[in-house]
């Protein structure tokens, strides 16, 4: 290889953490994968009188209610008033930041934020108070949509551990974290910041409640996810978190950052209308979209050894 001639830049994944079922962090997301351990907790079911059958199966979140308020500097009755999504992804962002050994406050660089959440149930359940609430929502319950509406996601991470980069939340249905992923590393690479944050946050209440199984539906008839199996017959709806930091790999060899895995190419696009409904998956668009993010990482699909 002419050594002139540079490699495109990478980015580097430096940081990672979350939450997830029967999980606390990746490495223990980790241990389940090996043994088979799928996290779906399962409770008694019912079927109505219709014959509509009602499956008791969800992926459900441990402890959402703890939040460790003092440590960054959040009053009680502020951290009662927010949205658990909000608590967990703020307590993740600062988990991924130490997994890579950087203090933000001493970081001289620019750090992003680049993130989203589900609809907040935690407003709906616990804090609403129906139409009082929406009339006031702006001005007296100020603290209320400041803990939970979704835009303040990302503006609070930065406000708490004081970074300074772009703070963007991302909302694109089920590829948001992905889609907040693509953002942060077109962020980096044009040098909008020096690391991001990025990631997404689900978690709805109340945790445990069955679904109602539909033949030929999205969700699975018996609680269990089969996924790439020639059993799957749909899947089960859950909970989590999860955050990574990034940074552009040139820079993270050089600092001799602790690098997780190297993101070498990505891309966006949508189905449109080619599909045969709204929440359909378009599959010309999806091969398309695989196609691009090929083709900015410079691979071939016979390159490709995993998926």
């Amino acid at each position: 290889m002419n050594e002139d001639i540079q490699a495109p830049e990478a980015v580097a994944v430096i940081g990672m953490a979350g939450r997830f079922p029967s999980a606390q962090n990746p490495d223990e997301f980790w241990q389940n994968l090996m043994a088979g351990k799928d996290g779906i907790t399962r409770f008694p079911g019912r079927t109505e009188a219709d014959g509509s059958k009602y499956v008791g199966a969800r992926s459900m979140f441990e402890n959402p209610d703890k939040f460790d308020a003092t440590f960054f500097g959040i009053y009680p009755k502020e951290a009662e008033l927010m949205d658990p999504q909000h608590r967990v992804f703020l307590e993740c962002s600062w988990e991924a930041l130490e997994s890579a050994g950087y203090d933000p406050a001493a970081y001289p660089g620019m750090i992003g934020v680049y993130a989203g959440l589900s609809l907040n149930t935690y407003l709906l359940h616990n804090l609403g108070k129906g139409r009082e609430l929406a009339k006031n929502y702006q001005v007296s319950e100020y603290q209320t949509m400041l803990g939970n509406d979704k835009d303040f996601l990302p503006v609070r991470v930065s406000y708490k551990l004081n970074l300074r980069g772009p703070s963007m939340t991302i909302q694109s249905a089920c590829s948001t974290s992905l889609v907040a992923i693509c953002q942060a590393a077109t962020a980096l690479l044009t040098y909008q910041c020096d690391m991001a944050l990025t990631g997404g946050v689900s978690i709805s209440f109340p945790q445990q409640r069955d679904y109602l199984f539909q033949e030929e539906g999205m969700v699975s008839p018996d609680g269990t996810c089969r996924a790439f199996d020639a059993d799957a017959a749909g899947t089960v709806f859950g909970h989590g978190c999860g955050v990574v930091l990034l940074k552009r790999l040139s820079e993270a060899i050089a600092d001799r950052d602790p690098i997780l895995a190297v993101i070498k190419g990505w891309a966006v696009n949508n189905d449109g209308s080619d599909k045969i409904g709204f929440a359909a998956p378009g599959l010309k668009a999806q091969a398309d979209v695989i196609a691009l993010a090929q083709a900015s990482a410079g691979v071939s699909p016979s390159e490709i050894s995993y998926i």
